[in-house]
């Protein structure tokens, strides 16, 4: 049927949108307008997943405020007007949300599904509800680990209306994986659809691969080639606005003044930047970076940056930061220092109080100040002395509550949340006297290349390497130890590669930017087998966020001129859950480059033993000074090791003085509120849940073999998805041939090739939808033989349905709820009426005849079926006053909770509060009028009535 703009249809994948608008046709694609969900998508006309919404006589309709019955249908150009005597309804003033079903024509016509169908249809309805309404949907299949801070971050943060928030956890402590899970929960959940991610250049592709393969979100990057070839095709378009998850690189987009007015002008719902303490800013002036962030955050509802620079070593930028997430709240630099400064004397007294240590005099009267408005508080402080355990909690928690930035910043630290492991630094200093100059010459041009933030691409020969003998013996006195290699580049990788298949028997995989997604998830999964390599060789991109924590030993061949690059290096072994010490091994020949900067890192900045949070700002002081010193090693004469020594003591000294800053500066009021705020998040909970759930693994499996996909299983709760016979070319996935998957997450973890499946995993999710789109099982006659003789029921599933835009994020209170009622000929409830298992089984055998059916459907059907509306409307009522109650209930508490706190903390915003008093309200506007609608329908009816 060819489109004409005004016509209404429904998306079969997305039918809780209500009834579309066609508004546009543009060559090969039409524009629908679903206007209540607020949603426009765009479909190929060819493809579209969407039915026509043609209503029949004797159906209801309602809009323009009134309600009939339909008596006939006339068509003009296209549209439809539907008529009730006098009444008149033009098909574009239907109201969006309408009773919509074809399950009653296709039972009364006897185009019957067997009834294990219909029970399957059921349970999908009914799974997928639950998992919609569950606070892990979006996250319960992402490949993450149940890390308790990282989940308490997350959660904060995608509660937050809108969520703008500064993560400034530790190097290591997985700021991206924090990020990452915010944006898969506000995705699933339709509170944010337009997101942009901007990153410095070399990290751009770590978070496309992070996103894609940790979260299953399919971003797009941009850069000027993208941007011209969009361009190309249409002139006018932004091209910004061609896809909703954006990855860029933001120093392209600061410097390029026509792609910053397109991509500030592209309206984005949530906006990410990575290293944000690269922005600088003074109060003479900004980097273009800088003011790139600042136009997109006051267009932005949402903003969420991440940096690991302590706030101790530079309050001018960190006060920067916070002013482009409330720049209302962040007016003047020097009242936010002398703000912060009490907020560091008031940090003390809460270690006192987290202790329930005695408090001085000076602390007692700071407090006592503090608290002077409050009478209860000021009783807590009168007994706390007398009783410091019982009354420190109180006191403490007023002290949060009254925190300047606890809101918006997050910060979590190794010492605080323990569980690593223990560094062993295994170094060894080669003789350099065996070193000709040609060789000497080849390691200083290679330190040269290692030191730039891209080093040159090239061929290397590594067969005669001097180094090489070193790695060799290694590699064999550590048999059968798994050794992990990372070094600067890919050429390196295939160099040592080279070398060592001729020099050494054992197995060796590599890993680089060279290789695809899949061939590294690949090579990844053979390292993790145990009788897979044992040398997986890495590029800098091994760095990337990947889990090698089965392994205890990094290799580091090179080091790379920037501290956190080398903690991300060891970061792949050295995480939570790691339960061996890793050993860290490097070797470098005495008098080389190499050499001094394995000194500096080893006993300089103490970086193989610890993670020092001050690496960076000891490298914008020490850079230029090392670079000269290591070359000056390198080149040997007087006083070189004198040089290196002197350098490495000044180093060691200002790293002391710098730790002891951010130690003596260390707030930690901010570490107790990222702490406390998120006590009672159920989201831990909710995901372990679902991960014990093995009965969730034969529902997907199940779900799967409706489509003629086979299944064999490889390990535990890990199987083989075979598509060979596939009934359907629209089935979501498995392109190319058979897949391996698990339900087991610690397998997904340590197996990036092999998908984690849960119900809101793409795969799944769209065989959900391929499934409840269809007419399959909505339609079936059972003759159940346990039934009383003469006895006929009607059993029919209604889906309640509420539509509304989906930033509300409705399904949270009430998803496309499936209804169960079951009427008998009387029209009497027979709710508790549960199918004979052996009549289910014999119809499964023996297929019935349904034409003879259809004389007793006919005349039987009709009327037992407005019974059975009458009983949903009755559960629909009950159901949508629970769902009301419970957004009364969290929002209502939320509401009065900011309220509170706003009186005692200049954080909180205006805003935040209103958004919540305005979210209530349209959620109570859209639950009233939710309205259930036919999806399924069986008729049940006793043997001596089927064998009339």
């Amino acid at each position: 049927m060819p489109f004409v703009p005004g016509q209404r249809w429904i998306s079969n994948a997305e039918p809780e949108l209500g009834l579309g608008t066609v508004v546009r046709l543009d060559g090969r694609t039409v524009q629908v307008l679903f206007a209540t969900a607020g949603v426009l998508r765009h479909y190929a006309k060819q493809a579209a997943p969407l039915a026509r919404a043609e209503f029949r006589v004797g159906q209801k309709v309602a809009g323009r405020k009134q309600n009939f019955v339909i008596e006939s249908v006339s068509e003009a150009q296209g549209l439809l007007t539907y008529h009730s005597g006098t009444r008149v309804l033009a098909e574009s003033d239907l109201d969006d949300a309408q009773p919509i079903s074809r399950a009653d024509e296709r039972l009364l016509s006897t185009r019957i599904d067997a009834p294990d169908r219909f029970d399957f249809r059921l349970q999908a309805l009914t799974r997928r509800a639950a998992a919609m309404r569950s606070p892990a949907w979006g996250l319960a299949s992402a490949r993450i680990d149940l890390i308790p801070h990282q989940l308490r971050v997350a959660g904060i943060v995608a509660q937050r209306r809108p969520p703008r928030a500064l993560l400034a956890d530790e190097v290591g402590l997985g700021k991206t994986i924090e990020a990452g899970m915010v944006l898969a929960r506000l995705i699933a959940s339709g509170r944010i659809a337009r997101v942009l991610v901007l990153a410095p250049p070399s990290l751009t592709t770590q978070w496309f691969v992070e996103l894609l393969r940790r979260f299953n979100l399919p971003f797009a990057l941009f850069d000027e080639e993208r941007c011209e070839a969009i361009e190309v095709a249409d002139g006018v378009r932004n091209p910004f606005e061609d896809e909703q998850c954006v990855i860029a690189d933001i120093d392209w987009l600061a410097e390029t003044p026509t792609r910053t007015k397109q991509v500030v002008a592209a309206d984005w719902d949530l906006v990410v930047v990575d290293e944000a303490h690269h922005l600088e800013w003074t109060t003479e002036a900004a980097s273009a970076p800088y003011r790139l962030v600042e136009q997109l955050a006051a267009r932005s509802p949402g903003l969420v940056l991440l940096t690991a620079t302590p706030q101790q070593l530079g309050r001018s930028g960190h006060f920067a930061r916070l002013r482009l997430l409330d720049p209302a709240r962040y007016t003047d630099l020097d009242a936010f220092a002398a703000e912060a400064d009490g907020y560091a004397a008031l940090s003390s007294i809460a270690t006192s109080l987290v202790e329930a240590a005695p408090l001085d005099a000076s602390s007692r009267e700071l407090l006592a100040q503090r608290f002077s408005a409050d009478a209860e508080l000021a009783s807590l402080l009168a007994r706390y002395d007398v009783e410091p355990a019982a009354n420190a909690p109180g006191l403490l928690d007023a002290l949060i509550d009254r925190h300047g930035t606890g809101r918006v910043m997050f910060r979590n630290r190794r010492a605080q949340i323990g569980g690593f492991p223990k560094r062993v630094a295994k170094i060894d200093v080669l003789d350099g006297s065996a070193l000709d100059d040609a060789q000497r010459q080849r390691l200083l041009a290679e330190f040269h290349a290692d030191a730039q933030a891209h080093p040159p691409a090239g061929e290397l020969d590594y067969a005669s390497d001097p180094r090489l003998p070193w790695l060799v013996a290694l590699i064999d006195r550590l048999a059968p130890a798994k050794l992990l290699l990372i070094c600067r580049t890919q050429a390196k990788v295939v160099a040592l590669e080279d070398a060592l298949r001729t020099r050494s028997g054992a197995k060796i995989a590599r890993f680089h930017e060279g290789m695809s997604i899949l061939q590294r998830d690949r090579n990844a999964a053979f390292f993790a087998e145990a009788e897979g390599a044992r040398v997986l060789l890495c590029s800098e991109i091994g760095s990337e966020g990947r889990n090698f924590q089965f392994a205890h030993h990094l290799v580091l061949w090179d080091l790379p001129l920037d501290p956190d690059l080398l903690e991300q290096r060891i970061g792949r072994l050295d995480r939570i859950g790691q339960h061996e010490d890793i050993r860290l091994h490097a070797a470098a020949h005495h008098g080389t480059a190499q050499h001094a900067l394995l000194r500096w890192y080893h006993e300089g900045l103490d970086a193989l033993r610890t993670s020092p949070s001050d690496g960076r700002e000891i490298l914008r002081q020490y850079r230029g000074r090392l670079l000269a010193e290591a070359e000056r090693h390198a080149a040997g004469g007087e006083d070189a090791d004198a040089e290196i020594d002197g350098l490495i003591a000044d180093t060691a000294a200002t790293h002391r003085e710098l730790s002891a800053l951010v130690q003596a500066g260390r707030d930690h009021l901010l570490e107790l509120a990222t702490e406390r705020q998120a006590r009672e998040l159920p989201l831990a909970d909710a995901l372990r849940a679902q991960d014990a759930d093995d009965s969730a693994d034969d529902f997907v499996l199940s779900l799967f073999e409706q489509f003629g996909i086979d299944n064999e299983e490889t390990g535990t709760r890990t199987v083989v998805l075979d598509p060979e016979y596939l009934s359907t070319d629209g089935f979501p996935g498995l392109k190319d041939g058979p897949q391996q998957v698990t339900f087991e997450r610690a397998t997904a973890l340590s197996r990036e090739d092999l998908p984690l499946l849960r119900l809101d995993h793409p795969l799944v999710l769209g065989a959900l939808d391929l499934l409840l789109e269809s007419e399959q099982g909505n339609a079936s006659v059972l003759v159940d033989t346990a039934l009383p003789i003469r006895t006929a029921l009607l059993e029919c599933v209604y889906v309640l349905e509420c539509v509304a835009e989906r930033k509300l994020d409705v399904r949270r209170f009430l998803p496309p709820l499936p209804l169960r009622t079951v009427v008998d000929t009387r029209l009497n409830p027979r709710s508790d009426y549960v199918p004979d298992p052996a009549s289910l089984l014999r119809a499964k055998e023996q297929p019935l005849d349904a034409a003879r059916f259809r004389p007793l459907l006919a005349k039987l059907v009709p009327p037992m079926l407005a019974g059975c509306e009458t009983e949903a409307r009755r559960l629909a009522a009950t159901e949508v006053g629970t769902a009301l109650a419970a957004a009364q209930r969290e929002l209502e508490a939320e509401h009065a909770r900011l309220t509170a706190l706003a009186a005692v903390n200049p954080s909180v915003r205006e805003d935040e509060i209103s958004a919540i008093a305005s979210e209530l309200e349209e959620l109570r506007h859209a639950l009233a009028t939710a309205a259930p609608r036919l999806d399924a329908i069986r008729f049940v009816c006793s043997a001596d009535i089927a064998a009339r």
